[in-house]
């Protein structure tokens, strides 16, 4: 970003995602994609969720990101997940000279990356994730960097506190979590119903969320088992064939 880049367009566009009603996992996204543009040093930015006391990158800006995130998830240390576990900011000048969370820092180098910044997000009490930020140069992430990297992860930490708080209160991470793991399967459903019985994608939704209240069975069941039923009914006509 350039210096004294007006920032309120970003802005707008935020506020207008969070006006438009679109599902927690699209609002993450665009949230990574919007921070990576005002952070003045960020080249990626990635966002960690805690899964069983290991991370799950549920967003970033692209491969850059998600690598440098999966490669902690493989050694099981790192600036990121330490940020999440401990709720603290991390900042890492250069990766060829850190010698903390080995041997992460030389995996990093590897892709390419010298500098990073992670802020936490803490819901509800708890070290939930981390916003993750990265750069191919060292020691770019400054003061600035940092505070409005804060109002970034500030923006994420409530989305997540809105999203825990309608789940089901004893599954919250899992009814979030699996949520945002099988937003595939909802999708191909509605698609399959849509197909099958002519309707439009409001609709399709619709008969997936009658069909849960009416089954007590959760969305995601219901939809997992229309592709299942879609998956089997084209497996017996091509053993006829």
């Amino acid at each position: 970003m350039t210096p004294g880049r007006d920032t309120r367009s970003d802005d707008g566009e935020l506020l207008a995602l969070l006006a438009s009603g679109r599902d927690l996992s699209a609002f993450l996204d665009e949230l990574v994609h919007l921070a990576a543009r005002q952070i003045p040093h960020a080249e990626a930015c990635g966002l960690t969720l805690n899964r069983d006391a290991t991370g799950m990158t549920v967003a970033s800006t692209g491969p850059l990101a998600e690598r440098a995130d999966e490669r902690q998830y493989e050694v099981e240390t790192g600036p990121c997940l330490y940020s999440m576990r401990t709720g603290t900011v991390v900042r890492v000048d250069d990766m060829a000279a850190e010698d903390r969370w080995a041997p992460y820092p030389a995996r990093a180098v590897e892709l390419g990356i010298r500098s990073s910044l992670s802020l936490p997000l803490v819901v509800e009490g708890r070290n939930s994730g981390a916003l993750n930020l990265y750069a191919t140069e060292p020691e770019v992430f400054g003061a600035d960097d940092e505070a409005i990297g804060a109002r970034w992860a500030g923006q994420a930490t409530g989305a997540l506190t809105v999203a825990l708080r309608l789940a089901d209160s004893d599954h919250r991470a899992e009814s979030l979590l699996g949520g945002l793991d099988t937003r595939a399967t909802i999708g191909q459903a509605v698609g399959l119903l849509m197909a099958q019985e002519r309707c439009t994608a409001d609709q399709a939704f619709d008969l997936l969320r009658i069909a849960s209240q009416r089954r007590n069975v959760k969305l995601r069941d219901v939809a997992a088992g229309v592709v299942s039923a879609f998956e089997e009914c084209l497996a017996d006509r091509r053993e006829r064939w």
